[in-house]
C-alpha cells in the first residue's frame, strides 16, 4: 500500500530553476538559505489503495464540541495572556492556557494508557511551552511536525470592541475574543486534532509532534521555540517537515518578509521663526534626509524577479511612520527632529547587507551636508557666524530599532510543500500559495538551524491584531481535514 512519492507540480506553482547569475553581490538579490529535505517520504500514491488508517484519516471531522469548549476556556485567560514584553504592563502567564489543554490531553497520555507522550517545558516561572508526540512505528527519520501556534496574545482595548475580547463570543460561524485568530485558536485546533488521533490510533509509519511556544508577540529570549531549539528538544522534529501553523486564509504562506525599525536624529540650531537665517531647521534637515535614504534604499533593494515567483504583493519597501521634534513654539526653529520608520524587506536581500548601505548613506549625507536640498532662500544647514569663530553644523543620526527580524522563503522543492497544497485541493477546491511582507518571529532561526519551515495558518488575515478578533467555526473544521489528509499523505 505504501508507494514512494513523485512530487508532482501542478502548473499554477510550476518554479523555475534558479538562476545563480542573479546573485553575485552582497547588494543585489540572493538566494535563500534553502535546506534540502533530509528525509526520505513515503505516501500513498493517487493509483494506490489506502491502508485503513488513512482512510479513517481522510473521514476525520473535527470534535465541534471539544474544541468550541477548549477555546471557550482559552479564551477566558486572554486578560492574563496579553504580550508586550518582559519589563511591560503586559507579561503573559502561558501556564493558564496550557493547563485547560492538558486537561483535554490528559486521558489520552501514556501514563494515562493513552499513546501521547506531553513534555510540559519551562525556562520562567509561570510561562511553559508544551511538546506533545503521536509515536509512528517508523525510524527516527519518519516525523512530521506541527509548530509555531503561541499561547500569547497582543493586548486588546475593550472600548474599541464591540464585544468582549477577554470572554468568548458566538454569532453564527464567528467565533470571537482576543486570540482566536493569533493564535489559539490554531491551539484549539491542534489540541482537539491530537486528542481525536489519540482515540482513532490510526497506524502510522510517520511520528507526529505538536509544539505550542511561548512568547512569540514580544521579546523574551530563551523563554519560548528559541530556547527549545538551543537546548535540542526540537532535534527529533529536523529529519521531516516543520508546519509552522500561524498564518491565515487557510493556504501555504511560501514567504515573509524582515522587518526591521529605524531612528533618524536631525540636529539642527533653535531661533527665533521670524529670522530663518539664523537658524538650521532641523523638521527640514530630517526630512530631505530621509528622502535622500529612501532613494538609495530603493536603488539599492529594487524589486526582483524571485519576488515574483513567490507571488509577493509588494517589494521591499522603506517607509517613515513616525516624526517628532523638540518641544516649543510654532514661532521657534526646532533644534533637533526623529523620523521612525520601518523596512520590510523581502528574503532575498540581506539583513547586514542592508544596514551597511544605510549606514554609508548617512555618513555620506554629514560628510556633505550642504548638498542636501533646502526650502526656500532662508534654509540652510551650516551657519557662520558673522566675524568668524566656529561654524554651526547641522547633522544627522541614524540608530536602528529593537526590532529586527529576518524574513524567510519556504522551499517549494520540498515535498511536504507539495503535499500540503494537494490537502488543501482535496478540501478547500484549489491551494493558492501566496508571500507577504508581513513579518514571523522566529522562523528564519529554525530555517537557518536546518528545518524545513513550511507555513500555514486557518485564521483570517484581515483580523489579526485588529479590534474584534474572530475565527471562522468552518474554517477550523476544514483545517482539521486538511491536517487529518496531510497526516494520512505521510503515511
Amino acid at each position: 500500500h505504501v508507494s514512494t512519492l513523485k512530487v508532482r507540480l501542478r502548473p499554477s506553482l510550476a518554479l523555475r530553476p534558479l538562476d545563480t547569475s542573479m546573485f553575485t553581490s552582497d547588494l543585489k538579490p540572493r538566494a535563500p538559505l534553502f535546506f534540502p529535505p533530509p528525509y526520505t517520504l513515503r505516501t500513498v500514491g493517487r493509483q494506490a489503495s489506502m491502508t485503513d488508517s488513512q482512510t479513517a484519516l481522510h473521514g476525520l471531522e473535527l470534535d465541534e464540541e471539544r474544541f468550541v469548549g477548549l477555546l471557550r476556556n482559552l479564551i477566558g485567560e486572554v486578560e492574563h495572556l496579553q504580550n508586550t514584553g518582559v519589563g511591560t504592563a503586559y507579561v503573559p502567564q502561558e501556564d493558564l492556557a496550557i493547563k485547560h489543554c492538558l486537561e483535554v490531553l490528559a486521558p489520552h497520555r501514556k501514563e494515562n494508557g493513552g499513546p501521547l507522550e506531553i513534555e510540559h517545558v519551562t525556562y520562567t516561572e509561570g510561562r511553559g511551552n508544551l511538546i506533545i508526540k503521536y509515536p509512528g512505528t517508523g525510524s527516527a527519520e519518519d516525523v512530521l511536525s506541527f509548530v509555531g501556534s503561541h499561547l500569547d496574545v497582543v493586548p486588546a482595548n475593550p472600548d474599541a470592541w464591540e464585544v468582549d475580547p477577554f470572554s468568548f463570543t458566538v454569532d453564527g460561524d464567528k467565533l470571537f475574543g482576543r486570540g482566536t485568530t493569533d493564535c489559539l485558536g490554531h491551539v484549539a485546533l491542534m489540541t482537539t486534532l491530537f486528542s481525536q488521533l489519540a482515540e482513532l490510533k490510526p497506524e502510522l509509519k510517520t511520528s507526529l509532534t505538536c509544539v505550542f511556544i511561548a512568547s512569540e508577540e514580544a521579546s523574551g529570549p530563551g523563554i519560548g521555540v528559541d530556547g527549545l531549539v538551543e537546548e535540542g528538544r526540537l532535534n527529533h522534529c529536523k529529519p521531516g517537515p516543520v508546519v509552522w501553523v500561524d498564518c491565515a486564509d487557510s493556504q501555504p504562506c511560501i514567504g515573509t518578509a524582515g522587518a526591521i525599525t529605524w531612528h533618524l536624529t536631525a540636529n539642527g540650531h533653535r531661533f527665533h521663526s521670524g529670522l530663518p537665517h539664523k537658524g538650521i531647521n532641523a523638521i527640514e534637515l530630517a526630512m530631505e534626509a530621509t528622502s535622500r535614504i529612501q532613494q538609495k534604499f530603493y536603488e539599492t533593494f529594487p524589486a526582483c524577479e524571485k519576488e515574483a515567483e513567490y507571488k509577493f504583493i509588494t517589494p521591499s519597501t522603506m517607509k517613515p511612520t513616525q516624526v517628532k521634534c523638540a518641544p516649543g513654539g510654532l514661532n521657534q526653529i526646532p533644534p533637533d527632529a526623529t523620523v521612525s520608520g520601518d523596512i520590510r524587506l523581502t528574503p532575498f536581500y540581506d539583513v547586514d547587507a542592508l544596514k551597511a548601505s544605510i549606514e554609508a548613506e548617512v555618513a555620506a549625507i554629514n560628510a556633505d551636508i550642504e548638498a542636501l536640498p533646502t526650502r526656500g532662500p532662508c534654509s540652510k544647514y551650516v551657519i557662520t557666524p558673522p566675524g568668524g569663530g566656529e561654524p554651526i553644523v547641522g547633522n544627522i543620526k541614524l540608530e536602528w530599532g529593537d526590532h529586527l527580524l529576518t524574513g524567510i522563503a519556504c522551499d517549494l522543492t520540498s515535498p511536504a510543500f507539495s503535499l500540503m497544497c494537494d490537502a488543501i485541493e482535496e478540501v478547500k477546491g484549489k491551494a493558492e500559495p501566496y508571500s507577504l511582507t508581513g513579518s514571523l518571529p522566529l522562523v528564519h532561526e529554525m530555517q537557518s538551524e536546518g528545518f524545513d519551515i513550511q507555513l500555514i495558518g486557518f485564521g483570517k488575515m484581515s483580523v489579526y491584531h485588529a479590534d474584534n478578533e474572530y475565527c471562522s467555526l468552518t474554517d477550523m473544521k476544514d483545517a482539521a481535514k486538511i491536517l487529518a489528509r496531510l497526516i494520512a499523505k505521510f503515511g
